[in-house]
């Protein structure tokens, strides 16, 4: 699959999580995330086992809460939503501190911050414990179409590519006493911007006739076969096992 491609979401590590192989990690965060949303609303108590199950998966990683909490910033605009429907939501209401809220508004609001914050941290935890080329061979041993991993895997490599041609453009123009203040500045940003677009068009040309030289055909070679016994499936799989009891006791009880 290529070379390894660190990422600022990995922390490198030695744990019990780190050594899993990625497949059982991605299987095991995809049925987790799956009872989550399953869960009733209602079932309150529930989300705060899983929350616990979850960081009881953080210190087996040796992921600090610290690190798990700042990442967890990135669902900010998911907050706010959540903030503004009992306002607008429609239905029977309630008065809190003088305030007018939609009870359905208010059932929603939790919903959405309960089961999106929670997958949200499994993803985290995920992408702590595994990295990027961990990832994709987790998803090729998967059988997801090769296409799309060899799509996701140029995505990742350009990705970093293109910001660091974007941080040379600016360092140039900075170097040449330039300094975007108004609106006068963005026919410059604009050249900058097409400029960027030719040469990554460029480069992507050049990368694809040098693989075509070396032999690619449509596939990208496995280099590292992954995989998993079954004590290391049951060892991931116990997160996501432990959450279906909780479900099924959130709608029964």
């Amino acid at each position: 699959m290529g070379a390894g491609h660190a990422h600022k979401l990995y922390r490198h590590g030695h744990s019990a999580v780190h050594r899993l192989p990625p497949h059982t990690k991605l299987a095991a965060v995809f049925a987790f995330v799956v009872v989550v949303v399953s869960t009733p609303r209602e079932a309150m108590w529930a989300f705060g086992v899983y929350a616990v199950l979850l960081a009881c998966v953080a210190h087996r990683a040796r992921v600090p809460a610290g690190f798990l909490l700042k990442r967890l910033l990135i669902e900010v605009p998911f907050v706010a939503f959540a903030v503004l429907m009992p306002f607008v939501a429609e239905g029977e209401r309630v008065h809190v501190l003088g305030l007018s809220l939609s009870v359905n508004g208010l059932w929603g609001a939790w919903n959405v911050l309960a089961k999106g914050t929670l997958g949200v941290a499994a993803s985290v935890l995920l992408a702590a414990t595994t990295d990027l080329r961990e990832l994709l061979l987790g998803l090729q041993r998967l059988k997801l179409p090769p296409l799309l991993v060899q799509i996701a895997s140029f995505m990742i490599r350009y990705g970093d590519v293109i910001t660091d041609e974007m941080r040379r453009m600016r360092i140039a123009r900075e170097s040449r006493g330039f300094e975007a203040r108004g609106v006068r500045h963005w026919g410059v940003l604009a050249k900058s911007a097409g400029a960027l677009f030719i040469r990554s068009y460029e480069r992507g040309e050049r990368v694809h006739l040098a693989m075509v030289s070396r032999g690619y055909a449509g596939s990208m070679p496995v280099i590292d076969e992954v995989t998993a016994t079954r004590d290391q499936w049951l060892r991931a799989l116990a997160l996501p096992c432990s959450a279906l009891v909780v479900c099924l006791l959130g709608w029964f009880l």
